[in-house]
């Protein structure tokens, strides 16, 4: 009996802490993608103005590039350099 009790509770126990886990995780994956923008900035602002003309931006797109991947108001030609350079 006292096992089964034991176990109910840490059922309970673990159904508990998801929400916890599912906010750290949410963190985690936030950070992360952070990380990965920030990466993007740099290594698009070390690109001459010649590379960064090539893939289609100008230094003034930087930010927004590395802050909003999945959106280009150029459209996909803009998308195909990008990913050429390996920067999406």
């Amino acid at each position: 009996m006292n096992t089964a009790h034991g176990l109910t509770g840490l059922r309970q126990a673990l159904v508990s802490a998801r929400p916890v886990l599912s906010l750290f995780e949410r963190y985690w994956n936030m950070v992360q993608e952070r990380r990965k923008r920030e990466e993007r900035r740099v290594d698009l602002w070390e690109l001459s103005d010649r590379e960064l003309m090539d893939i289609g931006i100008t230094r003034g797109e930087i930010d927004y590039v590395a802050s909003n991947r999945s959106i280009d108001p150029r459209g996909d030609i803009s998308d195909m350099h990008l990913q050429l350079w390996g920067f999406l």
